[in-house]
């Protein structure tokens, strides 16, 4: 992969990575550092990818990954959700409480809910990424929404 090839790559699939990572740690900081990762594993990687939907498939199995193995430091930071939303400016308020009751589930269920909805992800194919049963992923999406609509009548 060229620089130039690199360059085009990083800036299509950045917001992709970190939106991902931010998912997972639920921490800026901790989004931003796997986003470097991923990005800089893509530039030494010699891997030939034969569709862009291979490498968007890569780069998010990377993400995941590298943010397990993040999770597994002693050095996990955690972040005031709060402070992070009022930086994101949503234009409507009830974009903002549904930021806020998404980033609020168990990552078992947030990260397939990013996937699925924003992302457009089949189940099988949040299966393969996050290398558990097509069923389960089937399973963390209706208790998503479940949660997410028991939440948001309380609001």
């Amino acid at each position: 992969m060229t620089r130039e090839e690199f360059a085009a790559c990083a800036e299509q699939n950045i917001d992709r990575i970190y939106r991902t990572a931010y998912s997972w740690t639920r921490n800026s900081h901790d989004a931003d550092d796997v986003t470097q990762d991923v990005l800089l594993q893509l530039f030494r990687t010699d891997k030939v990818f034969e569709t862009d939907e291979h490498l968007r498939n890569w780069l998010i199995r990377v993400t995941i990954n590298r943010c397990r193995m993040l999770f597994r430091s002693p050095w996990r930071r955690m972040e005031d959700l709060d402070a992070y939303a009022g930086t994101l400016g949503f234009e409507e308020e009830h974009h903002l409480e549904l930021f806020k009751a998404v980033m609020d589930l168990d990552r078992k269920y947030r990260v397939p809910l990013l996937l699925f909805y924003y992302e457009g992800y089949s189940t099988a194919e949040i299966s393969s990424l996050l290398e558990i049963p097509e069923k389960t992923v089937s399973t963390r999406l209706f208790r998503a929404r479940a949660k997410l609509k028991d939440y948001l009548k309380e609001a």
